[in-house]
């Protein structure tokens, strides 16, 4: 649907766990972070009242590890948009062997920041999204 985004990670020690590789929760951060990073991008020259997104589900499939000094490519862009609802896929690649290392779908919930209902996506948001 829409265009890739990307950003780069070095693993640091902070990022690793007693199995010596990145722990699982560091990847749900960093899928977080970029899809922050991206809508940032995508609305920085939107003059118009914006709704906020929420969580309401990750599917994380975990492939390959991680160590610490590695620079980790993070892929991000949104596959559908329905409703209230968008489908963010977020892909962690090892920047030395171009694998995947663990891939990440999120689904996202639009809401209205003053009420804190969920709405409809508005057709300008679905544009952006749609890239």
């Amino acid at each position: 649907m829409s265009s890739k985004f990307v950003e780069n990670r070095i693993v640091k020690k902070e990022h690793i766990d007693q199995l010596n590789h990145v722990n699982n929760v560091q990847y749900l951060q960093w899928a977080q972070e970029i899809a922050k990073s991206h809508w940032n991008h995508l609305i920085a020259m939107l003059d118009e009242p914006l709704g906020v997104w929420m969580v309401r589900s990750h599917q994380v499939e975990y492939r390959l590890n991680a160590a610490e000094g590695e620079n980790i490519r993070i892929e991000t862009h949104v596959s559908s948009v329905r409703g209230p609802l968008s489908n963010r896929v977020v892909e962690f690649y090892s920047e030395s062997s171009q694998k995947l290392l663990v891939q990440c779908q999120t689904q996202w919930c639009y809401i209205n920041l003053k009420d804190r209902s969920v709405v409809q996506i508005p057709e300008s948001i679905k544009k952006l999204l749609k890239g």
